[in-house]
């Protein structure tokens, strides 16, 4: 049986224009990605990103509008017998100003995760690391 890999990002743009990127390090590999994580068993999709931003951030958002998911073969970074199906949805808090931000050298050289904003119009593919995420940044670029 051929392994599926369902992920789920949320898209949480502030009233300043900027986009929240996840810059994090596992297992020495480095890479930027929108903020979210691997649906679990059982797991809506929504459930999923809740619980993520919830571990990952601390904060407690409502997941809205389906923004994109890919619709080809993706193979996973990671493992590419795996094959990959992100889904992208906007969120909305009322408390993104509580998001711990900071300077940091990217990529990330330690194992973690650090998060930054970003303006919307300045979204290059080149900030991402994997393909569906270099995607979705142009089409939310052209969007807003």
């Amino acid at each position: 049986m051929f392994p599926f890999n369902i992920r789920v990002y949320g898209i949480l743009i502030n009233e300043l224009g900027q986009v929240l990127l996840s810059d994090e390090c596992r297992n020495g590999y480095a890479f930027t990605k929108f903020p979210g994580g691997g649906l679990e068993f059982g797991e809506g999709f929504k459930e999923a990103l809740k619980r993520e931003f919830q571990e990952e951030l601390d904060l407690e958002i409502e997941a809205g509008e389906l923004f994109y998911f890919n619709e080809f073969h993706q193979p996973s970074a990671f493992d590419a017998r795996h094959q990959v199906h992100s889904f992208y949805y906007y969120v909305h808090t009322s408390d993104w100003r509580a998001v711990l931000t900071g300077d940091h050298i990217v990529p990330l050289s330690e194992e973690g995760e650090k998060n930054r904003w970003i303006d919307v119009d300045e979204l290059k593919e080149e900030i991402f690391t994997f393909p569906i995420d270099k995607l979705v940044a142009e089409k939310l670029r052209k969007r807003v």
